[in-house]
């Protein structure tokens, strides 16, 4: 997922050729590793649960933070520029949803295959992409993941299938992939993410049904936030217990705000599909801070001091840091470093973002489908010819 950490440590410890002191401490001082007791995790037809007591290296903290830091910025700055009127069009953020990547991320490889709704920023960057090339996207620039083609609910890379715009439509494709991975006889699976607004559409539930009966190794998860757009999820559900929506598939409800808890029930999915069992559900018990998108401020249907809350006692990335904190494995200053870092990927990303070119016209038809012969696609009018070219 990202590069090796203890050559981003190493770069942290210079800056433009002079020596950063990050800690009065060395290295050696720290605690190497750790264990933590994280929520037990609500079980549906299942005669096993996820590990309580679990371990975390420095080095994984280190890592879960800056990538939490990263994702957290970013859509800090997407809202800046989206202000500004340089972000166009939908836009929703992740922020304060960012256990939710990380820990499903750490537990699955980059071979296998996930597939989420719009709010896909942060998965775009957990599969893969670059902040660079994330930011350009969301402006429209063609150093954009989708070369500026797709915007904030498009973005696309190996292994990683969108950023999809229809609610609930992500599902059954997410379906077809896990079929794929066991028609090709390969030991991968598919994450296939949705939200709880979207837990209500019949064609998850037909895609339950299938991948029930043929076997697919595919993890449901229902990023549950509490709200579909404006509406809470006890006024727009008869059931809230989403983890047993699938009624004959097993499933989990995990704290989605600690990346251990997070992790930890990811692996345990994993292995079940891995092992030939069939789909399995995770719900994820998340919040998101913004509104549902930049049109929605957030505050008519909960309140300033609901959020806050959840801000002071919940946080995903604050609690990581305490918990590293209390337990010697990184000192405030290293933090701190990684976090001055993280800022000013970000405002290069952004400044990226704002002065790349927007792609040309003769462009718009490209990449229709892939490694094919160049063809001619019809315009506005049957006279109207443009170019496709993979």
């Amino acid at each position: 997922m990202l590069s090796n950490i203890s050559n981003v440590l190493r770069a942290c410890a210079t800056r433009n050729g002079a020596a950063v002191v990050m800690s009065a401490r060395t290295y050696a001082d720290f605690t190497t590793q750790a264990s933590f007791e994280v929520k037990k995790c609500d079980v549906f037809k299942l005669e096993e649960a996820p590990a309580t007591e679990v371990v975390m290296t420095r080095d994984e903290g280190l890592q879960y933070y800056r990538v939490m830091q990263t994702m957290r910025r970013m859509e800090l700055k997407a809202d800046q520029l989206y202000k500004q009127k340089i972000i166009r069009g939908f836009c929703h953020l992740y922020d304060g949803q960012e256990a939710c990547a990380v820990g499903i991320e750490a537990s699955i490889n980059l071979s296998d295959h996930l597939i989420t709704a719009y709010r896909a920023h942060g998965y775009t960057y957990t599969r893969g992409g670059t902040v660079k090339e994330i930011m350009a996207e969301l402006t429209g620039r063609r150093g954009g993941i989708a070369k500026g083609k797709g915007g904030s609910m498009h973005m696309y890379c190996e292994h990683f299938y969108g950023g999809n715009g229809i609610v609930g439509a992500q599902v059954p494709l997410g379906a077809g992939v896990a079929l794929a991975c066991k028609y090709q006889g390969k030991n991968e699976l598919c994450v296939c993410l949705y939200g709880d607004g979207a837990a209500n559409q019949g064609q998850i539930f037909e895609t339950y049904n299938m991948a029930a009966l043929w076997k697919l190794p595919v993890i449901f998860v229902c990023e549950n936030n509490r709200y579909g757009m404006g509406t809470s999820v006890e006024r727009a559900a008869a059931s809230t217990d989403y983890y047993k929506r699938g009624e004959f598939i097993p499933g989990l409800r995990v704290d989605g705000m600690d990346v251990l808890c997070v992790r930890e029930a990811t692996r345990f999915a994993a292995d079940h599909c891995r092992s030939g069992k069939g789909p399995i559900i995770m719900e994820l018990q998340t919040y998101r801070y913004h509104g549902h998108s930049m049109s929605d401020p957030g505050v008519s249907y909960r309140t300033r001091e609901e959020i806050q809350e959840v801000r002071s006692k919940s946080d995903p990335i604050s609690l990581l840091k305490d918990r590293m904190l209390s337990n010697n494995m990184a000192s405030v200053e290293e933090l701190k470093e990684i976090d001055i870092e993280v800022r000013k990927e970000i405002e290069d990303a952004a400044q990226f973002a704002t002065t790349d070119p927007e792609p040309p016209l003769e462009d718009l038809c490209n990449h229709i489908y892939h490694n094919d012969q160049p063809m001619e696609v019809r315009g506005t009018n049957p006279w109207a010819k443009l170019k496709s070219v993979s």
